[in-house]
């Protein structure tokens, strides 16, 4: 058996390989992907291979496993990074709590975006602890998939977007989460290559919605619209998506999105799909553009679902209106122009819509904690993969871009910090050499003649076209090894990226950079009366230092928040800062900055205008503790079990995986100062005041069995694997000190129990003392009495016990219920049953107890009353039969004592706004709580599932089981009998007539002990009764009641058409696809009539 301090080399462990070379290393992991061993370690690096498929790797038992994972006694795994991260944030395993951030890389179609999903729904496994926000936290993912991802040549799920995820935890349970977006591909919206889609909401949307959504939405065939190249899919991928838009429908209600803000979304969807079906054509007159007579309708319905007015809209179409002293000109557009106009109004309100929904995942995520709580946290950082596709335009440069510094850190990180620290303390060292792409970003970001100040440059210029800014950087880049001119007539040029090369398309790149808005669009959409697109466009754009509270920097400066000036300015303009401007806090502190940072200023203020927010996330980035997941394609084809040898080499060579093994299995890749060292693991010495020197820390090292360390000027040098040795021995003490503490505290209860036994036997002897000398007394006053009054009083006969029949053996005695008012205490067989047991409360905090109770009670029954009975009543005014008032657990249990397997009943809570739903198991009764969000949605706790009211959650219930035990609810349990219902207190609130006023409402009224009618009359009137409550006259309730319903939306599509919540302008939409209908059915009858008549001209003509 191995000693702590030896090392076991773990399977699947790259840096333990025997022979390092390219194919060894593509040998063991072709050999382990056949294996459906797709992860694979590099000491704490992980490489996940795409299988392409579903594999039983993620199941309950798995995440169990890996809980408290030991590096070396599982193989490597995904949840293994995420165990890592969530321990080390927490300070276990010998560590102190320290923030961590996960970096996910690898090209498109890699896996990076599945990866994320199972390292947040590890993380959340782990801090389990039964609260809805963690159910909302994992239901994010599948709603950004489908506003932000979008089908690629290389990837069927491409994120089209970045985002950094941050989860703020209190000890070991999430608070909170924060979400962050760079770097929207919104041209995607009007423009995409062959073989490539849209984003994937607009295909859910039209595979979802019913038929009359859609009439209400003012969608038809999606084969008309050119948003989306009039191209659909079979049945078979149009059921798959109809289900992802059912799965997004239940995250915006998971998530809190209100019902009307979904309904604005959507048709605001819809009003960029109509809106890219407008066309232009010349006008004959003055020169200027017309909308066709053919798309007159679109934009007619594209206003209508904006929610504005069709001239507006057309008037910012076709010109421009500019006021120069004071006097108005109006220029018209060319035909180019408009459509330009048209497009960029399609993508920001598709952007500001994807913003948005942003902004209420973090309002609605926002953790709820004191400002002084000092909160740990884990980042994820998720940004698209390195894209290679036949045509490369603005949007892959920019991706590509990102990657370079992605891969700067790797490299930074893994390599130059760890060789520069050998060199600083003297340490033998051969340096390993890596790809470094230095001179790539130096080609892009440099100043003032790096391609983006090139491009910003350009951009500057009226004039300028796309060959200018093509000839701008043959002039400038020329001999440079990295970048090569377009050849022959292509308008464009290649980079020589660390993953390859790629040849660019410059056509677009200046108007691409720009990113024009009409001018007077911001207003016409400020006062549309779709209350969301008035928001997207006003909305207070400001800059916050989000920060948690009581987190440090890398300066230890405490942050606070502050708002940064003329951020909402910024925010509103019409026109968005470029992306060469977005790397200029890089350039600028090019000069004073640690280049570690830097690469990470550069990637950040690309990705995002705010430069505030992208610095604050820099350093939270950068002073977190970084673990790697490196994801590879094992083939272009997107096939299961398939390794394509030369893709997969070509991936780990510029990823540069073989000098990651390398310096892994040579390096040091821990690296902690003296006195970091000596304050982690000073206990193992098992001595006070250890100091923080060098001589602690080998006096420390030298008391273990490590080896394979080695000991600098400032510090020590440790392998990947040491961390965790050291781990172990601290876990050790830490098992002993945990018996150490259970004997004192045993010792020191059982001194507590002795004593306190010992004073109440004495009490109670005092007691007996009192009472003797009480009944003395009592007894020589009747001594005396007896001998006053000489009248004989009759002595009463003594009771003699009764003889035991010797038929039935002797009953051993009931035991009496034990008051709530009476102390319990683990040592009442001492006590004498004489002796009255000590009351815990007094009268005075007893009375106020029950008044709270009776408090709260009639603050729930209000709260049914108002805003929940409607909902539950039935069509006959009756409420359900599972349905059983505000009973207690106890009266639930019994209810259900002598009911078959999977009965069960919903009852009111008596201290929350909320439900319990009781289930008879088989063994014992479950409670689960059911929360009433505040979007009017009900979700059992835990669930992953939102419902638009209480019986539709048990109608669901009835087929699919609760998590986790899957019980599936089978027979409601009824009331206990005809003549005692178990609302009988929501009946008592129904009696007599509305409440005047000013009176005091009946859940306060005590109820009467006994009415006047008899409990079978009662029954008879119930459903009379319940249709007539009082609080259907109150005006209050009314507007109440009418916003609930504008809020309840059924499940089924057929229902949903129902709903109460439309767009604004329903009618002019209903007009407006009323039009584009008539023209279709014209045009269509003019082509089938002048079709007819040639062919009877040609039947006339003689032969």
């Amino acid at each position: 058996m191995a000693s702590l301090g030896e090392r076991c080399p773990a399977a699947g462990d790259l840096a333990a390989l025997a022979e390092l070379d390219e194919a060894s290393l593509l040998g063991g992991l072709r050999e382990r992907f056949l294996r459906q061993q797709i992860y694979t370690g590099v000491g704490d690096i992980l490489i996940a291979v795409n299988p392409f498929q579903p594999l039983p790797l993620y199941g309950r038992e798995v995440s169990e496993r890996y809980r408290c994972h030991e590096t070396g006694a599982l193989p490597p795994h995904i949840f293994a990074v995420a165990s890592r991260a969530y321990h080390g944030m927490l300070g276990h395993r010998g560590g102190r709590p320290q923030s961590q951030c996960i970096v996910i890389s690898g090209e498109s179609g890699a896996g990076k975006t599945e990866s994320t999903k199972l390292l947040l729904q590890h993380i959340m496994n782990l801090c389990k602890g039964n609260s809805q926000l963690e159910q909302q936290i994992l239901q994010v993912n599948p709603l950004l998939e489908a506003f932000g991802n979008a089908q690629t040549v290389m990837n069927d799920n491409s994120s089209r977007f970045g985002k950094y995820i941050q989860l703020h935890f209190q000890k070991n349970t999430v608070q909170g989460a924060k979400l962050s977006e760079y770097l929207l591909e919104k041209s995607r919206v009007v423009q995409q290559d062959a073989g490539e889609r849209n984003f994937h909401i607009f295909y859910y949307m039209f595979a979802g919605l019913s038929s009359e959504e859609k009439e209400m939405y003012g969608l038809l065939d999606p084969s008309l619209y050119r948003y989306i190249s009039g191209r659909f899919g079979t049945q078979d991928v149009a059921q798959r998506w109809k289900h992802k838009y059912q799965e997004v429908c239940n995250a915006l209600d998971m998530v809190g999105f209100q019902e009307q803000e979904q309904v604005d979304m959507q048709a605001i969807l819809a009003g960029v799909l109509s809106l890219g079906n407008v066309i232009f054509e010349p006008e004959e007159s003055n020169g200027s553009v017309k909308v066709s007579e053919a798309s007159r309708g679109w934009l007619k319905a594209a206003a209508g679902q904006f929610g504005v007015q069709e001239d507006e809209l057309l008037k910012c179409l076709i010109c421009t209106m500019s006021v120069t002293r004071g006097e108005q000109i109006q220029r018209f557009h060319t035909q180019q122009q408009a459509e330009d106009a048209r497009d960029s109004i399609a993508k920001v309100a598709y952007g500001r819509v994807f913003g948005w929904i942003v902004c209420k995942i973090n309002e609605l995520l926002a953790e709820n904690v004191d400002p002084e709580v000092e909160l740990g946290e884990i980042g994820i950082l998720d940004i698209f993969g390195f894209e290679n596709f036949a045509v490369n335009r603005f949007e892959q440069l920019c991706i590509n871009l990102a990657n370079e510094q992605l891969q700067h850190f790797f490299n930074h990180h893994i390599f130059q910090l760890e060789q520069a620290a050998y060199k600083e303390e003297e340490l033998p060292w051969e340096t390993i050499t890596f790809n470094n792409n230095e001179p790539i970003l130096n080609l892009l970001l440099a100043k003032p003649l790096g391609l983006l100040s090139l491009l910003d440059e350009q951009s500057a210029f009226p004039q300028a076209t796309d060959k200018t800014f093509v000839d701008k950087l043959t002039s400038s880049f020329k001999g440079n090894l990295h970048f090569q001119p377009g050849r022959g007539h292509v308008l464009g040029f290649s980079i020589l990226h660390y993953a390859g090369k790629v040849q660019y398309t410059a056509g677009g790149f200046l108007e691409k950079n720009r990113d024009t808005l009409p001018a007077s669009i911001r207003g016409l959409f400020i006062n549309s009366i779709t209350p969301l697109l008035s928001v997207l466009f006003t909305g207070k754009s400001l800059c916050y230092d989000h920060r948690i509270p009581g987190w440090k920097g890398p300066q230890g400066a405490k942050a606070r928040s502050r708002v940064i000036p003329g951020a909402d300015n910024k925010f509103n303009s019409t026109r968005k800062q470029s992306a060469g401007a977005q790397f200029r806090f890089l350039l600028q502190d090019i000069a004073c900055q640690d280049m570690a940072v830097l690469w990470l200023a550069g990637l950040l203020i690309f990705l995002c205008p705010h430069q505030h927010s992208l610095m604050v996330l820099m350093e939270r980035m950068y002073s977190a503790n970084p673990h790697f997941v490196r994801c590879i394609k094992p083939n272009r084809q997107k096939e299961p079990g398939v390794v394509e040898s030369q893709v997969v080499l070509q991936q780990l060579r510029y990823n540069g995986l073989l000098e990651t093994i390398r310096i892994r299995r040579d390096g040091f890749s821990w690296r902690p100062s003296f006195e970091e060292f000596a304050e982690r693991y000073g206990i193992l010495l098992l001595k006070q005041d250890v100091s923080f020197t060098k001589e602690s820390c080998l006096e420390i090292l030298r008391s273990t069995e490590l080896t394979g360390w080695l000991c600098g000027k400032s510090r020590l040098f440790f392998k990947y694997w040491h961390r965790e040795q050291l781990a172990k021995y601290v876990e050790r003490l830490e098992g002993a000190a945990v018996v150490i503490q259970k004997v004192f505290r045993g010792f020191r209860c059982r001194k507590s129990y002795l004593k306190l036994v010992a004073e109440l036997r004495a009490q109670a002897q005092r007691l007996q003392e009192e009472a003797k000398r009480e009944r003395s007394r009592q007894l020589s006053m009747e001594v005396e009495a007896h001998k006053r009054i000489s009248l004989p009083v009759p002595i009463p006969q003594k009771r003699h016990p009764q003889p035991c029949s010797p038929d039935k053996p002797p009953q051993p005695p009931v035991p009496r219920p034990r008051s709530k008012l009476t102390e319990s205490t683990p040592f009442d067989n001492y006590l004498d049953p004489s002796v009255p047991r000590p009351v815990l409360w007094t009268e005075e905090q007893t009375g106020k107890e029950a008044k709270m109770r009776k408090l709260q009670r009639g603050a729930t029954l209000c709260w049914f009353k108002e805003t929940q009975a409607q909902k539950v009543m039935q069509d006959d005014g009756a409420f359900p039969s599972w349905l059983h008032g505000m009973i207690s657990r106890r009266e639930a249990e019994n209810l259900l004592s002598d009911k078959p397997l999977g009965c069960f009943l919903v009852r009111i809570s008596q201290s929350r706004p909320g439900y319990t739903l009781t289930y008879r198991g088989e063994h014992r009764c479950r409670h689960y709580m059911i929360q009433v969000q505040p979007n009017v949605r009900y979700v059992i706790l835990g669930e992953d599932r939102a419902h638009a009211s209480l019986t539709e959650l048990v109608r669901y219930h009835q087929t699919v089981g609760i998590q986790p035990f899957m019980e599936i609810l089978t027979v409601p349990c009824g009331q206990k009998s005809s003549e005692s219902l178990d609302y009988e207190d929501l009946e008592c609130l129904t009696q007599g007539p509305p409440a005047a006023k000013g009176e005091t409402p009946p859940e306060v009224q005590p109820c009467p002990s006994s009415l006047s009618t008899s409990r079978p009359a009662l029954q008879s009137r119930a459903a009379t009764v319940l249709r007539h409550m009082w609080f259907k006259n109150n005006n209050s309730f009314q507007s109440q009641e009418s916003l609930d319903k504008s809020r309840t939306k059924p499940s089924s599509g057929k229902e949903r058409g129902s709903q109460r919540a439309f767009p604004r302008l329903r009618s002019s939409i209903r007009l407006a696809m009323q039009e584009i209908q008539q023209f279709s059915s014209v045009r269509l009858k003019t082509s089938v009539q002048s079709c007819c008549q040639t062919h009877s001209i040609e039947d006339a003509e003689p032969k």
